[in-house]
């Protein structure tokens, strides 16, 4: 395979594998006597060299580079920003995805849980459940999809219901101008519990899902509902030091351990924590010695999803490729990367 510029691409792993042999990137330094231990800043810096080296002569996909775990995607959206379907198929098969969740939109309703209309389509003009369902069922072995409709009309419940009978795997994306415990919200906990489907929630101060600070009770209140967390507001508050702000939605700099976040994860068993976006990237990059602490503390509890919009699916335009690298980059266990990008998501799932 070659790049526009006729230079042969070379497998990025290969290549970081020729550059620290197996034994440095997979066993503890005390197992290796005689041979110099790789530190973490070596690892790092190494990987980001690759990284660097892939996007300059055109991106190898993450499927050429060989990864060594199979990696399951639990945010994907059908239409999203007009993508297609057979761009979205290559996307998946691009990024290296061995199983995709594809999360639908509520129905067009101009309301204020949509922000008058505007909300409609996930705000991202993605299609609803029907058509997530008839994409899985064409591609069954690549993809399974969610149940989703707007938390406040009348037809909530049984629209959920019915694709949850048909095989829905998540209650998602509930992204929707409500308090997180209202009424019609609880209702929905009370339904994942009962299909025993996990309900995954996009947390946007004063646009999506009100009251963030107050939610741990209720977590506390449905211990048998299992909750996913996701979006800006989510992943600002893994710092302490974060105060909520509409402005400052993708904070940079150092973090605080102990944010919000960081305690929901440590202190109920029933939430975890969605990896996908740009807030979800922005949260690992931004403070990497903090981003590699907090997925190796956490690595029970977080799964990889894209949640990214472009055709490619390669490093130099994928939001989601990207966030695969980094994760990588920042976690050179292999046991620990299995958990992120395939078992977490499996046991969760119940795939």
């Amino acid at each position: 395979m070659a790049g526009t510029s006729g230079v042969r691409l070379v497998n990025t792993f290969d290549l970081f594998r020729s550059m620290y042999p197996a034994p440095m990137l997979l066993q503890k330094p005390d197992s290796m006597p005689g041979r110099p231990a790789l530190s973490r800043r070596d690892f790092i810096s190494g990987s980001a060299l690759l990284t660097l080296a892939a996007a300059t002569h055109g991106c190898s996909t993450l499927e050429t580079s060989g990864p060594r775990e199979p990696i399951i995607d639990i945010h994907q959206h059908v239409g999203y920003h007009e993508r297609t379907n057979t761009a979205l198929l290559a996307h998946q098969r691009a990024m290296g995805i061995k199983k995709t969740i594809l999360l639908p939109a509520g129905r067009p309703v101009n309301s204020s849980s949509t922000n008058n209309g505007a909300s409609n389509g996930l705000e991202a003009k993605c299609l609803g459940n029907q058509e997530c369902y008839e994409f899985a069922k064409a591609h069954p072995k690549e993809f399974t999809f969610g149940a989703n409709e707007v938390p406040d009309i009348p037809e909530t419940v049984q629209e959920i219901e019915k694709y949850l009978k048909l095989g829905a795997v998540v209650i998602a994306e509930q992204k929707f101008r409500v308090e997180c415990d209202s009424p019609q919200m609880q209702r929905l906990y009370e339904l994942a519990a009962e299909y025993r489907v996990p309900i995954l929630m996009h947390w946007q101060f004063k646009r999506y899902n009100y009251g963030f600070d107050r939610f741990h009770k209720m977590l506390e209140k449905y211990p048998k509902t299992v909750f996913i967390g996701h979006a800006q507001t989510w992943w600002a508050n893994i710092d302490s030091s974060y105060q909520d702000d509409a402005a400052n939605l993708y904070p940079k700099g150092k973090v605080t351990p102990g944010g919000l976040t960081d305690r929901y994860l440590r202190d109920y068993p029933n939430i975890y924590g969605d990896l996908s976006a740009g807030s979800g990237l922005n949260s690992l990059k931004r403070d990497e010695e903090h981003g590699a602490a907090f997925l190796h503390r956490h690595q029970d509890k977080l799964i990889y999803g894209s949640d990214c919009a472009d055709p490619a699916g390669t490093l130099d335009t994928c939001q989601g490729a990207q966030t695969i690298a980094e994760i990588r980059r920042l976690v050179p266990e292999s046991k620990v990367l299995r958990k992120l990008f395939y078992d977490n998501a499996m046991r969760v799932f119940r795939l």
